[in-house]
């Protein structure tokens, strides 16, 4: 299915231009970021090398301005795929162009491997038997580039120099000076020569066959073009699909004959992925897996993918809105979730956009030889937005603060990190993301996306960290209220959990956690808040788990707690535990089982919360508790 809608993608973006969609190169073509012109005289000397990135106004995550500098994205002929020393009909790569390495001490030829002097050599050689017989100034002059650069005298180069250690994971095209807007690769009688060349390589050891994607009988693909942009992956790109070992290869066919996809496809689909996730608004990363997306119709994509990127990532950054309504848009979307009153036909009403439109969410992760793909996702984005808008109906709790993203989820999920990055007491994990499982992000996703109950790691995890930590913000109270509800609703029963304190709420587990937030208040305000460690620093994980061993004598600790406050207070207090206690079923539950352990640390959040929760006139069931 993958590679179906990344061909049928890359067709639509060739009958339906548009200014806001970059276009793939055309075939026989690829789009290469470039940072640097290599300018060159007559004479085939190197005049300078200019820097030709865009520069923008970016800001970190403190907010302070940055300048960013990106490069320009330029058509070259086809880039070699092949593994090891290849060179390019016209090469971008140092490596090639210069045969020099960079090192802390500055360039130098030798290496251990000879691959400097190899790829150089070979550059050389290829590139002057593919432009012999040219006769143009620029061609002339790239010519003698090739005949007169020697790299062991080049070390002290000044313009490479200059590079510094910029050099290595830079990208170079040439031009002669004073000619700036007269690349080589564009060139006429250049491309005229790659163009015969192309047509004459004609592969030996073709295999015609009809092709699984288009069903037409066609010139099989032995390999595959790389894929570049996914973190963890090799810096030259890695395969999607690739059959290097005889152990895969089957009927007599070797290699990626096997997958039969043609040569017309393979172009395509490596086409449409390497552009989609070379442009930051189709792509993003969460726990090491790449995910990009796209929506089938070209002509809503920009929208939906700012749609999408906005929801999911829970940022409402108008600087990254396509269009100014669609800010207006997500915020009625949460405000609508917040309240319960997401519909699909509501998301439809204010987004825009119609049944029909389908959009791809695709998770890719590389391995050792390629690519694996993690999921999958094809829907209505109608229906992915409902999905969005339910999820983050069912995260929020009183005191969120916004929208919660799934990389905000996971962080959650990690050991808590104090002011300096030091673990909680009591955690024994070796490191912030040893407790993750590569499959989480997966599986929430496909809980968000399709409107499942959560996988029960969460729920796991969670809890595991509340009391690992003792810490319960509205995130991790929010996810837990998101599980439980999500199980019930799932099994046809009624949701118990709410967005704030529930004062009818009989759940014992739930009472245990109001009861165990009330006296933490209370020896809190007997101490005048001046205390360094508190009964949930003592007996927080303990009190989830067997409220019968801990609450007695929490209760009997309390009583001394109580005699240092004034009156007032006192009698506030009192009448709060009696309210409490008095639901309970005359004793303490002995054990909570992991869900009743989630409902014991959202009755804790929501008692706590009401502390500093100011109560309105209309409130006459709650008292509030005297200053």
């Amino acid at each position: 299915m993958l590679i179906q809608a990344l061909c049928d993608y890359y067709d639509d973006l060739l009958a339906n231009p548009s200014e806001d969609i970059v276009l793939p190169a055309p075939e026989g073509y690829s789009r290469q970021a470039i940072h640097y012109l290599i300018s060159l005289t007559p004479e085939g000397k190197v005049h300078s090398i200019k820097d030709v990135r865009i520069e923008s106004l970016v800001k970190d995550k403190k907010g302070k301005e940055q300048i960013r500098r990106d490069p320009r994205i330029m058509i070259f002929p086809l880039r070699s795929q092949k593994p090891g020393i290849d060179a390019n009909f016209i090469e971008h790569r140092p490596l090639y162009i210069f045969g020099l390495n960079y090192e802390k001490t500055g360039f130098t030829p030798d290496d251990p491997t000879g691959k400097a002097r190899k790829s150089h050599e070979m550059f050389v050689q290829k590139n002057l038997e593919w432009t012999e017989g040219l006769d143009s100034p620029l061609v002339r002059a790239y010519r003698l580039f090739l005949q007169q650069w020697v790299p062991e005298n080049e070390t002290e180069n000044p313009h490479l120099l200059s590079l510094g250690k910029e050099y290595t994971g830079s990208y170079f095209a040439f031009i002669l000076n004073g000619e700036e807007q007269h690349l080589l690769q564009e060139d006429s009688l250049l491309k005229e020569r790659y163009e015969s060349l192309r047509s004459a390589a004609v592969p030996s050891d073709g295999y015609i066959a009809p092709c699984a994607v288009s069903g037409k009988k066609l010139p099989i693909s032995r390999t595959h073009d790389k894929i570049k942009g996914i973190i963890g992956g090799q810096a030259s790109g890695t395969v999607l699909v690739g059959l290097k070992y005889d152990a895969f290869w089957s009927y007599g066919v070797e290699q990626s004959y096997n997958s039969y996809i043609s040569e017309e496809a393979m172009r395509k689909y490596t086409a449409a992925m390497n552009l989609l996730l070379s442009d930051k608004n189709h792509r993003m990363v969460i726990d090491e897996t790449t995910i990009f997306y796209w929506a089938a119709n070209t002509r809503k994509n920009e929208e939906c993918c700012s749609m999408f990127d906005q929801c999911f990532n829970g940022s409402l950054d108008p600087d990254k809105m396509n269009e100014k309504q669609t800010d207006t848009m997500l915020r009625d979307t949460f405000d609508l979730a917040r309240k319960g009153k997401v519909t699909r036909e509501r998301i439809a009403d204010l987004t825009g956009v119609e049944d029909d439109a389908e959009f791809f969410i695709v998770g890719i992760k590389p391995n050792a030889a390629r690519l694996s793909l993690k999921f999958i996702y094809r829907r209505r984005f109608a229906d992915i937005l409902f999905s969005l808008a339910q999820h983050q109906e069912d995260m929020y709790m009183i005191g969120s603060k916004g929208p919660v993203p799934v990389w905000m989820l996971k962080t959650m999920l990690m050991p808590y990190r104090g002011s300096g990055g030091q673990k909680a007491e009591g955690d024994s994990s070796k490191s912030s993301g040893q407790n993750i499982d590569p499959s989480f992000v997966s599986a929430v996703m496909q809980s968000i996306l399709y409107g499942r109950p959560y996988p029960q790691m969460m729920l796991s995890l969670l809890v595991s960290r509340c009391k690992t930590d003792r810490k319960i913000n509205s995130v991790r109270a929010g996810a837990l209220k998101a599980y439980l509800n999500r199980q019930s609703r799932a099994n046809q029963q009624k949701e118990e959990c709410t967005v704030a304190l529930d004062i009818h709420n009989t759940n014992q587990a739930y009472l245990c956690g109001r009861l165990f937030a009330v006296l933490q208040r209370i020896q809190e305000q007997a101490a005048s808040g001046k205390l360094n460690r508190t009964i949930k620093d003592a007996y927080f994980a303990s009190a989830a788990s067997k409220p019968s061993l801990v609450f007695p004598k929490l209760l009997s600790l309390s009583q001394n707690h109580q005699k240092k406050l004034d009156e007032m207070k006192q009698v506030y207090f009192s009448k709060l535990l009696e309210e409490i206690i008095s639901k309970l079923d005359g004793s303490f539950p002995d054990t909570l089982m992991l869900s009743e352990q989630g409902k014991f640390m959202i009755g804790y959040y929501h008692q706590d919360q009401d502390f500093y929760t100011k109560k309105t006139k209309e409130d006459k069931n709650n008292a509030e508790e005297p200053v």
